[in-house]
């Protein structure tokens, strides 16, 4: 079934998406504590992701993959200057570090790279708060 979206169903699922981003963003301390460097990598990524999301449906842009995701985001939010470039480029440093991550083999985070990721994603997460 192939139903067309309300303007209230585009923002309750853009309002879900962030606090979802939110509350993903809130398990990164623990798991940085517990050690789990490889899991924090990617709720890093995760949290940014249903941030972005929820951005894109406030404004009905659709994507069907994360690759679409990242691409709409850039061609509508960081290349006309509403998202920084150094927030678009945290976000695609997560994209490739959790796709490696997931998908390729002995690969190791470490305590650094969530140290230096996390108030990137926090930063990305910041911009979009403001945009919706």
């Amino acid at each position: 079934m192939n139903t067309e979206l309300t303007d209230e169903n585009y923002e309750a699922l853009s309002r879900y998406r962030q606090e979802r981003a939110h509350e993903t963003l809130a398990e990164i301390p623990y798991l940085r504590e517990q050690g789990y460097y490889n899991t924090a990598v990617n709720r890093l990524y995760y949290a940014c992701y249903y941030a972005a999301v929820a951005l894109l449906t406030k404004h009905h842009i659709s994507a069907s993959t994360h690759a679409g995701v990242k691409t709409m985001l850039g061609m509508h939010f960081v290349s006309t200057g509403l998202i920084s470039k150094e927030s678009g480029r945290a976000f695609a440093n997560l994209f490739d570090s959790r796709q490696r991550g997931d998908y390729d083999e002995f690969v190791y985070s470490t305590r650094e790279e969530v140290d230096e990721l996390y108030p990137k994603a926090q930063q990305f997460i910041k911009e979009i708060d403001a945009l919706l």
